[in-house]
């Protein structure tokens, strides 16, 4: 990258963060920090209103907006793919932002570029073996966004695993992340006095109180890094006809799944679950083919749900 490219990347992370220090400056563009005082101190010569503190970083006077920038083709196409994963992996009214913002970026590509992207959009396609919210115009994951940055209790109505009956929950989202296709939030629960972790397809309804966080919270980076889910999850092992296990690759990581060993014909593997009773109704799938290691209460639940089954035949 040259000079002049450079100093034109290191304006946009400027007006992109409230304050931006020299060190992550040096980091990402792989330069010293003698480069960086001398790339910002050419800004600030050119006339843009940069603000340095010691110790606390650079930001951009407030009012300060650069003026429209050309995107080359790689970002052009990376906002095309960005833009369909938008589609189908978040809510409805995240989507109907992003589509906002969409417009604007295209409105600023060159001619090239903009007939690029439209043959381009026809030729990506992102496909879902799950419904990540439970409805069609959701807006779950657009209110946990604002619940978190704005610090306001959600009131939603959960379904949990072990369930049928929809309940109440007041919660303190602390983040969301995805994973195994769906969202997750780990959100402090009132009614629970505990912290637990909520899917997106099974929030039936939520809504933004006016009250705000009772508590202070981690990251969420620390909540994923460490094991706090432990204390309510069960330790299974089953073993399968390992000609079997290609058929439920992907399935196996909704159930809990740890690790698994190869031992001759078979496949010996772990889980961790926090329903005994959603991971029976799923080994029942693949039972003919299948022996339960552990635990005994796995066995007890299958045997009720065997009989449950052959009474209604």
């Amino acid at each position: 990258m040259n000079r002049f490219d450079r100093i034109t990347a290191i304006l946009i992370q400027l007006q992109s963060r409230k304050i931006v220090k020299a060190q992550e400056l040096a980091e990402r563009f792989e330069i010293s920090l003698r480069t960086v005082y001398r790339d910002i101190n050419s800004l600030a010569e050119a006339g843009v209103p940069i603000m340095g503190e010691a110790g606390v970083g650079y930001s951009i006077m407030d009012g300060y907006r650069l003026p429209p920038v050309m995107f080359t083709k790689e970002e052009a196409r990376t906002f095309i793919t960005a833009e369909k994963l938008m589609e189908k992996f978040t809510d409805f009214s995240t989507q109907s932002q992003y589509q906002s913002a969409m417009y604007k970026i295209k409105a600023v590509l060159r001619s090239s570029e903009k007939s690029m992207v439209e043959n381009l959009e026809n030729q990506i396609a992102v496909r879902l073996n799950s419904k990540p919210f439970s409805t069609q115009k959701s807006n779950t994951l657009d209110v946990l966004l604002k619940s978190i940055t704005e610090k306001k209790i959600a009131r939603i109505t959960y379904t949990a695993v072990n369930s049928d009956e929809p309940m109440e929950r007041v919660i303190e989202p602390v983040g969301i992340y995805h994973e195994n296709s769906y969202w997750y939030t780990i959100g402090y629960c009132h009614l629970r006095n505990d912290y637990r972790n909520f899917r997106s397809d099974r929030i039936l309804e939520i809504e933004l109180t006016e009250k705000t966080f009772e508590n202070q919270h981690a990251p969420l980076k620390d909540f994923l890094a460490h094991d706090w889910e432990t204390k309510n999850l069960r330790l299974i092992r089953i073993k399968v006809e390992r000609r079997v296990v290609p058929y439920f690759q992907d399935q196996k990581y909704y159930y809990g799944f740890v690790s698994e060993t190869v031992k001759g014909n078979d496949v010996e593997m772990s889980f961790l679950t926090a329903s005994i009773d959603g991971f029976a109704r799923w080994y029942l799938m693949i039972a003919p083919n299948a022996t339960i290691l552990e635990p005994e209460s796995l066995k007890e639940k299958l045997r009720k749900l065997i009989t449950e089954i052959s009474q209604k035949l």
